[in-house]
């Protein structure tokens, strides 16, 4: 339990390791081919002094090897204060790291795991030290504040040998997190039948509050909704009926393919990080109002919750969202070498029809049968997807429209029958050629999404996700 000193919240002193991995630096590689090439000039230039050279760097050669690999013993604590911020305060953020070993640690580099929609303010989540043992450091950061529920990364803790060749890298987890209060956005679902009574309006006739036609006398029509008026006027005994509310069926898909990760500069969340918490929200909203809510992702990898409406069910939604790999906030390494302004990074394509009706994939050659580096191909990934959909079931598409199969995927699934409305974090910059280019290239896209009949919200993460969701309400009944 986090225990709360001096109004900011102090989480447990020892946060939960995760395997570390061990690396050789390479730092004395070069004085290996020095000490080699000391020696054979000075055998064949008969020079004692080269000879003497090339026996001093056979000892810095040797000296990495007489150095322990370290075995760092460390624990984390964080402090947060405010704990409940308003939009655009600023949480100011302690984080100590301890040595709980025995041994100095003569090279300890640190960085904290920000939260991901977050940027730092002042001062810095990075530092390096040396710490004896139960000694301590502290970083001292800010964070710039803005709505969501925001939860803190792995810190990771990467330690050096005293010769510097071997770096062992350790992550520490502390639950840390803090939320901003949002307006919960308005779902602008679309309007169709269903088997369960609810909020969502639909085209059927029947039992509801919202006019829908009058239509002849039918024996056992209900008497309160005879029209009496029109009786009394025409003498035409005639019934109302009334739009038809059900409960919806509603999957949040998040895409968080490769493409996908983007940001209009460096200092600002991702369109996945921004994805992940739009499906937060909207799936609180959508609980709220008693829908029938699941969890799909694709990318590298795929997650599948089928919809349900209980409360333990939210609960399995949110640790989804948070903690399943579909959802991993760490760019991959295709989309950290892509350039931010430009096209899409050579990530896998998803196109078509393939056999059977499912979906095709092609690649950039370098895809086997599970997709690259053994992931499941993303049209596969798809089709589990849409395997799991019902007839009634609709989809919120949360996607940055980064590429043209962003906007095929939707259309995809409109024309399989399943109601789809985009929800897209726009992410693209104007500063350059090239940032231009792709806002022009996005407004298209959404402009085809309209076109077909699919909503489409266009969202600035500077506005509020529900004054921009609300812009299209009731445009898809």
């Amino acid at each position: 339990m986090a225990s709360t000193d001096g109004g900011g919240t102090v989480e447990p002193a020892s946060g939960t390791r995760r395997p570390s991995s061990v690396r050789r630096t390479g730092r004395w590689r070069g004085i290996a081919a020095v000490a080699l090439l000391a020696v054979a000039v000075g055998v064949l230039a008969k020079r004692p002094s080269l000879l003497l050279v090339g026996a001093l760097a056979g000892a810095y050669t040797a000296y990495p090897r007489l150095t322990a690999i370290p075995d760092p013993d460390l624990s984390i604590r964080r402090e947060i204060d405010p704990v409940s911020p308003a939009d655009g305060d600023r949480v100011s953020v302690r984080t100590t790291i301890a040595n709980e070993g025995d041994a100095a640690l003569a090279d300890l580099r640190i960085v904290d795991g920000t939260p991901a929609m977050l940027s730092v303010s002042d001062g810095s989540p990075r530092c390096a030290t040396a710490l004896l043992p139960g000694g301590e450091v502290t970083i001292r950061y800010e964070l710039r504040v803005r709505p969501g529920r925001h939860v803190f990364q792995p810190t990771t803790a990467l330690c050096r040998d005293a010769s510097g060749s071997v770096e062992v890298e350790r992550s520490l987890t502390a639950a840390s997190s803090f939320e901003c209060a949002a307006e919960v956005p308005i779902v602008p679902l679309r309007a169709q039948s269903g088997h369960y009574p609810g909020p969502l309006v639909t085209d059927d006739g029947g039992e509801g509050i919202e006019f829908h036609s009058v239509e002849k006398y039918q024996r056992g029509d209900p008497a309160n909704r005879i029209d009496w008026r029109r009786y009394a006027r025409t003498g035409e005994l005639t019934s109302m009926a009334f739009h038809t509310e059900r409960l919806a069926e509603v999957v949040v898909c998040v895409d968080a393919r490769p493409a996908s990760y983007r940001a209009a500069d460096a200092t600002e969340p991702h369109a996945v990080a921004l994805a992940i918490d739009a499906a937060d929200r909207i799936g609180d909203a959508l609980f709220d109002a008693n829908h029938r809510v699941g969890l799909a992702g694709f990318g590298r990898h795929v997650c599948v919750l089928p919809p349900r409406s209980c409360r333990d069910h939210a609960v399995r939604f949110h640790h989804r969202l948070a903690t399943d790999p579909a959802f991993r906030l760490d760019p991959p390494e295709t989309a950290r070498t892509a350039e931010r302004e430009g096209g899409a990074p050579p990530s896998r394509i998803v196109t078509g029809d393939g056999p059977n009706g499912d979906w095709a994939a092609r690649g950039d050659g370098t895809d086997g049968p599970d997709g690259p580096d053994g992931a499941v191909p993303v049209g596969t990934q798809l089709s589990r997807i849409r395997a799991e959909l019902g007839a009634n079931t609709q989809v919120v598409l949360i996607t940055p429209l980064c590429d043209d199969e962003a906007s095929r995927i939707a259309q995809r699934f409109e024309s399989g029958g399943t109601a789809v409305t985009v929800v897209s974090p726009d992410v693209t910059a104007a500063e350059t050629a090239g940032g231009r280019l792709a806002k022009l290239e996005r407004a298209h896209r959404l402009s085809v999404l309209r076109n077909a009949g699919i909503p489409a919200v266009d969202w600035t993460p500077t506005q509020p996700l529900g004054a921009a969701m609300t812009t299209i309400e009731g445009r898809g009944r």
